[in-house]
């Protein structure tokens, strides 16, 4: 791979600055960079760059002497292609100037080239040659030439010795400095494709009817930068969604974050989201951006839009209309430029209804709308994500690739899976662990809720309800299900308690007791 030289960074580099404030003190010699083709690089519009010397000062102001030194740079460069070792040479004014190629790996990049001065050995003669020069052409300034000739910098053998081989070590430091952006510019690049490749919506599981709907819409809207909210059940994979508006829009070289709006309070949140100023709180010892900012030319996700509180809604509203916001305990504005994509399991429609969420704010985030189906509707798509996860386990634990016998996969088939596409890669793992060493995986291994059928069914109000098979008793199998509702809402809620015991409608320590008694406080 060609290394890239990022000609207009150059003088931002300690080594390149150091190098010019010592050459100019010790030498007075001014110091120019020039690419492969001869141009000049490095310095404003192609210019030279505040000349050191009154002559080269004078001569540089004056359009066709510029144009001499322009030259003399493109003819020395040029020149210089094949070279490995540093050249000293003269300039149509009869200046020395010395050129010192830049080479990675044997290609030519360019050369730093020095001008300015007359050599110790040859003083006498480049001197007649100035003067003419000055004479010929700068006729008005025949007052002037002694002093120009007389300022001009002297250096010896030893001298331009010296001053090459510092060239050289700053040389290596660039090189050295270019190489490692190169490095890492390829692994981003790769990384950048891998994850293009990984959310690639052509490469999604599933060839149902809705997914090829869904396929289709992201086909349509990953190309804009239009807010974009993803609806669906726990579970169907809308940050994959997400994932791949993300990496299949132009947006995909830039950064994907990700934050649970339902895992913070509306303190913390607003200081995720916006940043907040050193003292604004108890805790806030630095400035520290938000994610708004931190996204700046990516995506910004927003999972669980639906848990924000009402004034959180009016601040992100604000973020959508105009694109400004202001970081806690601070007053000055800041503008954000990520495209946002959202995601809610809940019926917003019906929340704004109930006056719970802004109904502008319904409206700016629903520009567009991808909901995902859950994998009860979609149960011709369950063999293909088996045999995925499958592929997925065998490749994570280097193992070969296991099957699943024909017992075990009617059972599958008909269970309602109300976890949807998270729980089925969850039971196929178990199923992958429990198998050990066999290369068929029968019913046997099983999780008591698929083997025994309890899902839960859509009714006809769209509600679940619960389907429990006969031969188990009353007492167990009350105990499952709620084994079962208790688990699923715990993943659901990662983890939160107390968040899942309101929503079950039960005190916090009556929970604590049953996740006791059921060992499910494991989140393995």
């Amino acid at each position: 791979m060609a290394t890239e030289v990022r000609w207009d960074e150059f003088d931002k580099l300690h080594v390149v600055r150091k190098l010019k404030e010592l050459v100019g003190k010790w030498w007075n010699v001014q110091l120019n960079f020039t690419d492969d083709k001869g141009f000049l690089r490095g310095v404003p519009e192609g210019r030279f760059f505040s000349p050191i010397s009154k002559a080269c000062q004078f001569i540089t102001s004056d359009n066709k002497g510029f144009a001499g030194c322009v030259n003399t740079a493109r003819t020395t460069t040029v020149g210089s292609r094949g070279m490995t070792k540093s050249k000293v040479s003269k300039c149509h004014a009869g200046f020395s100037t010395l050129s010192v190629p830049i080479l990675v790996d044997k290609q030519y990049l360019g050369c730093v080239f020095g001008d300015g001065f007359i050599l110790e050995e040859t003083a006498g003669e480049q001197r007649i040659l100035i003067r003419s020069y000055f004479e010929k052409n700068f006729p008005e300034k025949k007052h002037d030439i002694d002093d120009f000739v007389g300022s001009l910098p002297v250096l010896s053998t030893r001298d331009v010795d010296y001053l090459t081989q510092l060239i050289y070590l700053v040389i290596e430091e660039i090189v050295l400095v270019y190489k490692n952006l190169d490095t890492h510019k390829e692994k981003l690049a790769e990384m950048s494709a891998e994850l293009g490749e990984r959310y690639n919506f052509a490469q999604m599981v599933g060839k149902s009817a809705p997914m090829q709907h869904l396929y289709r819409m992201i086909e349509r809207v990953c190309k804009s930068d239009a807010t974009v909210l993803i609806q669906g059940e726990n579970g169907t994979g809308k940050e994959l969604i997400a994932r791949a508006l993300h990496y299949n829009s132009p947006r995909g070289s830039g950064k994907f974050l990700v934050t649970n709006c339902g895992a913070f309070n509306e303190n913390l949140l607003e200081s995720e989201l916006f940043g907040h100023v050193k003292g604004s709180f108890t805790g806030a010892i630095a400035n520290k951006k938000g994610l708004f900012e931190d996204a700046e030319n990516g995506t910004l996700f927003l999972d669980e839009v639906g848990e924000m509180t009402m004034t959180m809604q009016v601040k992100l509203l604000r973020v959508l209309q105009d694109g400004s916001f202001t970081p806690v305990g601070s007053t000055q504005n800041k503008t954000a430029n990520a495209r946002i994509l959202a995601a809610t399991n809940r019926d917003l429609a019906k929340m704004v209804k109930e006056g719970t969420f802004r109904e502008d704010l319904f409206y700016r985030l629903n520009v567009i709308s991808l909901t995902v189906p859950p994998l009860r509707n979609r149960p011709e798509d369950i063999p293909m994500l088996i045999e995925h996860f499958l592929k997925t386990y065998a490749k994570h634990a280097n193992q070969e690739k296991k099957t699943v016998s024909k017992d075990c996969l009617r059972f599958i088939m008909n269970f309602t899976w109300p976890g949807n596409v998270r729980q089925l890669e969850n039971e196929i793992e178990r199923l992958c662990v429990l198998a050990g060493s066999d290369a068929e995986i029968s019913a046997e291994f099983l999780s008591p809720a698929v083997s025994q059928n309890r899902g839960v069914t859509a009714g006809p109000s769209g509600e679940g309800q619960s389907r429990l098979t006969s031969g188990i008793n009353l007492k167990d199998a009350v105990e499952e299900l709620e084994k079962s509702l208790i688990f699923e809402g715990l993943k659901r809620n990662r983890w939160n308690k107390s968040k899942l015991a309101k929503e079950l409608g039960i005190s916090r320590a009556g929970l604590i007791m049953k996740v006791e008694k059921y060992g499910l406080d494991k989140r393995g």
